[in-house]
């Protein structure tokens, strides 16, 4: 049988999954937050934190607004590479650092509302995030709005290197 995979983050997430469901979501968006300055700032919703699938959202309010009164571009891009990040991450070694390559994102339409970010690494990312010394994998991350239309398309490339070089 397989030994369970621990590294720091997923600690980080056992621990609030023990606390009472309503206060969960509001305790790991607040923790990654404080970690990754940016998504703080832009206030991530962390709906979702496993090693399989990583949900996070944005609401369209004003500090992360463009000229229109919709989510600004780049805080879209935020939000597909918070949620591709974090799958990376509940993944990889703690001896390991993530390294974001290629961020591609195109913007096929105008978003309506807020937006939620879906990332899911199939197992055999899993198995070579965890095992290889170092690598890199495109990770699927699909971006909806409120119509539950994809404003944008992204393909995010994640690489990991030895923290340590040898």
């Amino acid at each position: 049988m397989e030994q369970p995979f621990h590294n720091t983050m997923t600690r980080v997430v056992a621990k609030f999954d023990q606390l009472p469901a309503f206060m969960r979501r509001w305790a790991r968006s607040k923790a990654f937050g404080s970690k990754v300055k940016f998504a703080g700032t832009a206030k991530i919703d962390f709906e979702e934190v496993s090693s399989e699938r990583v949900v996070v959202s944005i609401r369209n309010r004003g500090p992360v607004q463009n000229h229109i009164k919709g989510v600004h571009a780049a805080a879209m891009a935020l939000l597909a590479e918070t949620a591709t990040g974090f799958a990376v991450g509940m993944n990889l070694p703690d001896d390991k650092l993530p390294l974001i390559k290629t961020m591609k994102v195109d913007y096929l339409r105008r978003a309506q509302g807020d937006l939620k970010a879906v990332a899911q690494l199939r197992p055999e990312q899993i198995a070579e995030v965890r095992s290889l010394d170092k690598g890199e994998v495109l990770v699927p991350v699909t971006v909806t709005d409120e119509s539950g239309a994809e404003p944008i398309r992204c393909e995010m490339t994640w690489a990991w290197i030895p923290k340590q070089r040898k």
